[in-house]
């Protein structure tokens, strides 16, 4: 039983550092298209008033997915970067409203959670 969860969490950690890091890289060869597809115009007057341009919101969240990526791939930091990962999501479905990237993101989300709630082996001195 052990071993099974053993390589169901590789599985796990490693499929869903794939999806952070090609989203993550993405952001950096086709910016323009994430800011007209992804950053709704009230994030973009929000930002503009603190002198941030989209394509910045764009490159700060690349930056953030190739983190969890690399945390995922790592299992360095795991229910840290997971617990950013829920928020980033669920602020990206708050600010985006309902569409298939809820669906996607919910499914992100499950796996992220069941990441941070998996059982850790304990050591005892």
């Amino acid at each position: 039983m052990f071993q099974s969860l053993r390589y169901s969490n590789i599985a796990l950690r490693l499929s869903l550092a794939v999806v952070f890091f090609w989203f993550g890289i993405d952001k950096f060869f086709h910016p323009e298209y994430w800011v007209n597809a992804w950053v709704p115009q009230s994030i973009s007057l929000f930002a503009a008033d603190f002198k941030i341009r989209p394509i910045d919101i764009i490159y700060v969240s690349g930056v953030f997915e190739i983190l969890v990526g690399t945390s995922l791939a790592t299992n360095i930091f795991i229910v840290l970067f997971s617990s950013l990962a829920v928020l980033f999501l669920g602020g990206i479905i708050f600010f985006n409203g309902f569409s298939e990237i809820l669906i996607r993101d919910i499914g992100l989300m499950g796996a992220l959670l069941s990441l941070i709630f998996w059982p850790r082996q304990r050591y005892h001195q």
